[in-house]
């Protein structure tokens, strides 16, 4: 290692929550590199390199990159991932497919790339950015949910499996940060025959609503500070109001049909 400088990897941080966090650490004094398919550096504190989650030739090249610059890779913060929203009937699978691709495949190449390295190091810190949406089954969100829970799990799996190794992993479940997520979200159309027409347009509303006035993503970014500098971080983390983390907690002690219920009253079904 060329200095005490920690050098951290986040993924997705041309944008969002990748963004700020990569700016915010930088700050904070580690060495960043972020990533994104097409970089374009705008005058950022950290290095933007190419990388394409969906491409394991870009991201073994994305390593080299930086282990031949700073010898070591201390932390990996898979943040980069895709929305999609729309009636299950009426999704394409072969985009069901992409997001699982991107959400939790490539989650997952990129903590396979970087364990050989962090093993060689016997230290070194993953965390994953899930979604409180994880924690459930939300109409018309139900794909999305599912590669973020899925995401959930297999942190718990990878922790117990690497922690021989000095390596520690956790995972941070936002709620809705007022980040440019709905841009690159995939939307089935809301086709005029559709039995889901007016349901599904009514939500697709409520949900651009809740990301334009969502929380500061910088609440995102002092978190995952928080995680780089405990020793013994903990599994899972939620950040987002109360009532969104407070829903897990309902998940948790409410019958099920008694939570679905909330739930679609919630989303005016």
């Amino acid at each position: 290692m060329k200095n005490n400088q920690k050098v951290i990897l986040i993924t997705g941080a041309s944008s969002g929550i990748g963004k700020v966090t990569a700016q915010y650490l930088a700050e904070k004094g580690f060495k960043v590199y972020g990533t994104s398919r097409k970089p374009k550096q705008n005058h950022f504190n950290f290095e933007l390199i190419a990388l394409d989650l969906n491409n394991e030739d870009s991201i073994q090249k994305a390593f080299k990159t930086i282990l031949e610059k700073e010898g070591r890779i201390d932390v990996l913060v898979n943040n980069a991932g895709m929305g999609i929203t729309g009636p299950i009937e009426e999704t394409p699978t072969e985009e069901m497919r992409k997001v699982f691709e991107t959400n939790f495949f490539g989650a997952l190449t990129m903590i396979k790339a970087v364990l050989p390295q962090m093993r060689k190091q016997n230290s070194g810190l993953i965390i994953n950015i899930t979604s409180i949406a994880g924690y459930m089954g939300l109409p018309f969100r139900g794909i999305y949910c599912a590669t973020k829970g899925a995401l959930e799990t297999v942190t718990e799996t990878i922790r117990m499996e690497v922690k021989q190794f000095g390596i520690r992993v956790s995972n941070v479940a936002p709620g809705d940060f007022a980040t440019n997520i709905a841009a690159g979200r995939y939307h089935t159309p809301v086709f005029e025959d559709s039995a889901y027409k007016e349901i599904y347009q009514k939500n697709l509303d409520l949900m651009d609503a809740h990301v334009d006035s969502g929380s500061d993503p910088k609440e995102m970014a002092e978190q995952i500070y928080k995680i780089i500098q405990n020793p013994q971080p903990r599994i899972h983390y939620k950040v987002g109001d109360f009532m969104q983390k407070f829903s897990i907690v309902l998940k948790r002690i409410l019958p099920d049909k008694v939570y679905e219920k909330l739930i679609m009253n919630h989303y005016g079904m």
